[in-house]
């Protein structure tokens, strides 16, 4: 049993929930939690660290079972955990790999998020989450979007980080020509937008564009859009939050794919 803040093993793993840097560098990143554990494909699994009070529950060590663990203190497991109320049970897991040929060649009618220099973690991971909700086949990021292997990122997305294929573009000029290339049709979200985002059709190949919490859409990555669209508001309200936004066009395509 670990007993010591100080074992490298706690560092380590602490400083791989803290530093974007290394969880690149060592390509892994942390997972809390029970049902983000019990979810977590077994293959990507490196280290599991569980808690003395989580051992004390028959159900805990039989979600254990055919995994080995390494065991700490609670006032140790307190210093590795990333949340407030941690649930004993942690695994070092080794990062997903995704080409942007595996989301254009997804099986039946491409259903992708084109992310912009989403800043907000929180709003990445609950964007993918929904987007599993909703069907889409992948997620396109630049390179300017948060780290998808942030820890609140990975909690945000509830589990749905191990099914949505993601990748970040290293040239988004690039990706958008591939999106051409596929005959993916292209729609942004965008306050210029003329018509509502109910009037258009999304059954077949529709990638959405979503910019920057704080100033929306580049204009560059703008022009690259078929279609711009806008979600009507009531009252003052001028936007929505990108997540929200995303979620209802989202959910909007899959509406429209169920009809069909």
């Amino acid at each position: 049993m670990i007993s010591s803040t100080s074992n490298s093993q706690v560092k380590f793993v602490s400083a791989l929930a803290k530093k974007a840097k290394l969880r690149k560098t060592e390509d892994l990143f942390v997972v809390e939690g029970i049902k983000m554990f019990s979810e977590l494909p077994r293959a990507n699994v490196k280290k599991v660290y569980v808690s003395e009070s989580f051992l004390k529950e028959t159900k805990h060590k039989n979600l254990l079972d055919g995994i080995s663990w390494e065991c700490v203190t609670d006032d140790v497991f307190k210093s590795m955990s990333d949340t407030q109320t941690p649930q004993g049970v942690l695994a070092v897991v080794k990062q997903f790999h995704y080409t942007m040929e595996d989301i254009l060649n997804a099986e039946g009618p491409a259903l992708i998020m084109v992310l912009e220099a989403i800043q907000d973690p929180g709003n990445l991971g609950t964007i993918i989450r929904a987007g599993e909700g909703a069907g889409i086949t992948g997620v396109i990021m630049s390179e300017g979007t948060a780290d998808i292997y942030n820890p609140k990122t990975i909690r945000s997305t509830m589990g749905s980080i191990y099914r949505v294929p993601f990748v970040y573009a290293e040239n988004m000029d690039r990706a958008f020509e591939q999106l051409k290339e596929k005959k993916i049709r292209l729609f942004a979200a965008h306050l210029k937008g003329r018509g509502s985002y109910e009037q258009e059709d999304y059954s077949g190949n529709t990638g959405f564009l979503i910019g920057n919490e704080a100033n929306g859409l580049s204009d560059k990555a703008a022009a690259w859009a078929d279609t711009l669209v806008k979600i009507p508001m009531a009252g003052q309200v001028e936007s929505l939050n990108a997540a929200v936004a995303s979620s209802v066009l989202m959910f909007e395509a899959a509406r429209q794919r169920r009809m069909n």
